[in-house]
This record gives C-alpha cells, sequence and structure tokens, in this order.
C-alpha cells in the first residue's frame, strides 16, 4: 500500500479534494479532525496541552481551539510547542489507521502542513491543492468569519505554496477555473496502476 500526502496552504482546498478521492473509495486520513478529537478525548494530551498553555484553554472537554489558535500563532515557538504534542500523537494514529486499511491500493493523509513538519519524508508521493492567495484569503474570511489580517497571519505559518509545488508529485490547480474531478481522477488512476 502506498501512503500519499494531500497537502495545501490554508484556504487551497484540500478538504474538497480530500472527499472527492473519499467518494472514489480511496480512504482518507484527516489530520485537522484526529488531532481535534485527539484534543477533547484522550487525557495525556489533554494534560500536555493544558500544562503548556493553561488550563482555562478547556472548558469541560470542550478546548477553546480560538484562543489556542490566538496564542500560537502569534508565537512560533507556541506553535512549535503545539507541534511537539500534536505530531507524534497523529502520526501514531496514522499508523493505526494505515494497519486498518492495509488492503488499499494507497491512502491518503491529508494536512496542511505535511512539508513543515518533515513528513513528506515519511510517505510514497505528495499532492498539492494550490489556489490563488486571495481567493484563499477570501475562502477562509467566508468560511470561518475572521478577519483578513488573521488570515495572512496562518499563512505566514505555512511553507509558500510556490516551494510545495516544486517538492509535489502531483498538483491540482483549485483556481475556478480549473475543474477539480478531472484532475483528481487522473491522479486517482496514475496511483492505483
Amino acid at each position: 500500500m502506498k501512503k500519499i500526502g494531500l497537502t495545501g496552504g490554508i484556504g487551497s482546498g484540500k478538504s474538497t479534494v480530500a472527499e472527492i478521492f473519499s467518494r472514489l473509495g480511496v480512504p482518507v486520513f484527516i489530520s485537522d479532525t484526529v488531532a481535534k478529537e485527539l484534543q477533547e478525548h484522550d487525557p495525556h494530551f489533554k494534560k500536555a496541552i493544558a500544562e503548556l498553555f493553561g488550563e482555562d484553554l478547556y472548558s469541560g472537554n470542550k478546548l477553546n481551539r480560538a484562543k489556542l489558535a490566538q496564542l500560537v500563532f502569534a508565537d512560533k515557538k507556541k506553535l512549535e510547542q503545539l507541534n511537539a504534542v500534536v505530531h507524534p500523537a497523529v502520526a501514531n494514529a496514522f499508523e493505526k489507521f494505515c494497519e486498518a486499511n492495509r488492503d488499499a491500493k494507497y491512502v491518503l493523509k491529508e494536512s496542511a502542513i505535511l512539508f513543515e513538519i518533515g513528513d513528506d519524508k515519511n510517505l510514497d508521493g505528495m499532492i498539492v491543492v494550490s489556489a490563488p492567495d486571495e481567493l484563499r484569503i477570501q475562502r477562509v474570511m467566508q468560511r470561518d468569519g475572521v478577519e483578513k489580517a488573521s488570515v495572512v497571519q496562518r499563512m505566514n505559518n505555512q511553507m509558500k505554496q510556490e516551494e510545495k509545488v516544486k517538492k509535489a508529485a502531483f498538483c491540482i490547480l483549485n483556481d475556478e477555473s480549473q475543474l477539480l474531478i478531472p484532475q483528481v481522477l487522473r491522479i486517482n488512476e496514475t496511483l492505483r496502476s
């Protein structure tokens, strides 16, 4: 089984592309979803977050993600501390996912920061979803109800998409002038052969 990364900057359309692959029967591991589950249900994970960033980030089992985002995206050191807790736990969950889907031709690991954390070295190939920066900013502002400055701050904590595209085996352009499904179908056909 091949392990393929699916990445792209915030607002690029990774989730939409992941959904298309999923509908084609490809097992898709959504890193953010798994991280959120861990943040709310794993006692060791919750303890580590509370120790690093304060117990007031939790209200019962609910993590105040907006407050955590404000803390870590304004301070690279805090972002690194968070990543040091999140990424090993998510990597462990991905290994279990791969074992559960071992009969698949390939699985996808979707995450915005696969290159940034060096996870591309643990995968058999990379797919990057790209879109123009202004379009990405508009999408995230609309989706999350946040100001442009907040989106730009998050974008600045990710690798530039031009660099990601250069490093990837496949690129999907999601600029609203190209159809996504034919691009996904071509990649799926290649990966299944």
